[in-house]
């Protein structure tokens, strides 16, 4: 459940620790200032203030952070998937054949590129690093050096399959200085769609799209770089950010751009986050989470091909790694490296609770309105590390005694990061998953959720209240304005 302020305010919450302690929570600032509206992609955390600073206690974060990740899992994706602005930096348009000579050099183009990209996958898939290198220009000692590091993170990734396909290229896309830095006979810029799958963990390949420059020496041609002209909201694999180090639980993995022990010190929390979340879910997911943990901002940026401080203020996202997500795409949990070093054991098991139930529901591609997808990511959570209602739902209970009783459930709107009452959309959203919980047993809140998420008409939710809970929703809401009523004591 997210402990969000409102314009100017700052508050904090109360988290109970493992030994029954009350532990003052943090405050925390909006997240982001676009409405959430449903649809695929990465799940969007609240933004913790400049301000924020560990507080020596066993819960050093905890909750405000709060339950990070909710409200703009949709949204944000607005961002990974935006298309390039023509006037950034590197921003192109796409040059096509248009004689007969032309599109017969951009098919041998194409035959030479697939033909290094063949054999780069084959030297993946079988572990040949020499063969691997072969591919890499031999005067590019930069990317050289990168080609190794990437070629070590494949093989230390629990790798099951591994594609380059050639797509497109961009006679156009490389200057005259490149060109004649790079030399050769020939040199241009194509588009690659990357795929692959970790065993274990993705039951569809996960997919993007580099940019790989390709250069002709003496016949021969070899890639020039992954990493030229990336386009707004190009995302980058974790793989060619740097050297990873990986650590697997019984159910999780764990890549981090930082240091050994710090994926190792992730996988115990990851782990027991999703028993937390299967104890409410049920068995009937995968199971198993995959948690990204950048060194820097700036690869967080590039993970979710977001602009610069996009996400300075957010603990983690959730997000499909697919350009068009769908239900079974590979998910990822992608932490704040700075936020989440500040986050104390128990605030990182609220925070990754949070997304773990985001990634067992599919909430990247469901069509649950927000305020159910957002309310029951923090039942879970909180289910799992108990919070005290008059600290966590502390705006809505000064509304509710100021006779400002909520008339409807939260709009999308509602979660908009720049909307008045952006902490009490969360607080009631929870409140409103917690009352099912309690009226009819949480079983009845998850078969509850799972109807609206089957469900293929725009009349799902209705037709979930009736079918499920025996009632409309205004018949809800009315109970539901009573029991905020009863909590707040009034």
């Amino acid at each position: 459940m997210s402990r969000l302020t409102g314009a100017g305010e700052q508050r904090g919450a109360e988290v109970i620790d493992e030994e029954g302690d009350t532990v003052p929570l943090p405050v925390v600032a909006p997240a982001d200032d676009r409405p959430q509206p449903r649809g695929d992609g990465p799940s969007g955390g609240r933004r913790l203030p400049p301000s924020f600073g560990p507080i020596a206690k066993k819960v050093a974060l905890g909750l405000a952070v709060c339950l990070v990740a909710g409200a703009g899992y949709a949204g944000l994706q607005q961002i990974a998937n935006a298309p390039a602005d023509p006037n950034a930096p590197g921003a192109h348009k796409a040059q096509t054949s248009s004689t007969p000579d032309e599109a017969a050099k951009g098919v041998q183009r194409a035959v030479a590129g697939e033909a290094v990209l063949q054999k780069m996958s084959d030297a993946v898939e079988s572990d040949n690093r020499t063969e691997f290198l072969d591919t890499i220009d031999p005067k590019a000692a930069e990317f050289r050096a990168s080609a190794r590091t990437i070629f070590a993170n494949l093989s230390t990734l629990p790798i099951g399959t591994f594609q380059l396909r050639y797509v497109s290229d961009d006679i156009a896309a490389l200057t005259p200085d490149r060109q004649t830095e790079l030399g050769g006979t020939q040199s241009w810029l194509a588009q690659v769609e990357v795929s692959w799958q970790l065993s274990g963990f993705d039951t569809k390949p996960a997919r993007e799209t580099l940019p790989v420059t390709f250069v002709v020496r003496d016949g021969t041609t070899y890639a020039a770089s992954f990493s030229e002209r990336f386009l707004a909201g190009q995302r980058r694999p974790i793989w060619a950010l740097g050297p990873i180090d990986v650590a697997k639980g019984t159910h999780s993995l764990v890549i981090s751009l930082d240091s050994e022990a710090d994926a190792k010190g992730y996988v115990s929390v990851a782990d027991r986050a999703v028993e937390s979340v299967t104890k409410v879910w049920g068995k009937a997911w995968k199971q198993k989470v995959v948690v990204y943990l950048p060194a820097k901002q700036a690869q967080m940026e590039s993970v979710l091909g977001a602009q610069p401080n996009t996400y300075t203020q957010i603990a983690a996202v959730t997000m499909a790694e697919l350009d068009s997500p769908l239900a079974g795409a590979p998910v990822r949990i992608v932490a704040n490296p700075k936020l989440f070093e500040e986050l104390g054991k128990q605030g990182r098991r609220i925070v990754l609770t949070h997304e773990t139930t985001h990634v067992a529901s599919t909430a990247t591609a469901s069509p649950v309105p927000l305020w159910l997808a957002e309310g029951f990511a923090d039942y879970v959570a909180f289910t799992a590390v108990p919070v005290q209602d008059e600290s966590a739902a502390k705006e809505l209970f000064k509304g509710v005694r100021e006779g400002k009783v909520p008339a409807t459930l939260p709009s999308p709107n509602a979660f908009a990061a720049s909307a008045t009452e952006l902490p009490q959309a969360y607080e009631s959203a929870w409140l409103a998953c917690r009352l099912i919980a309690e009226r009819e047993g949480q079983a009845k809140l998850v078969k509850f959720y799972r109807a609206v998420h089957a469900s293929k008409t725009t009349t799902g939710l209705a037709d979930a209240f009736k079918s499920v809970l025996g009632m409309t929703e205004a018949e809800f809401v009315a109970e539901w304005q009573k029991y905020l009523k009863r909590l707040a004591g009034v």
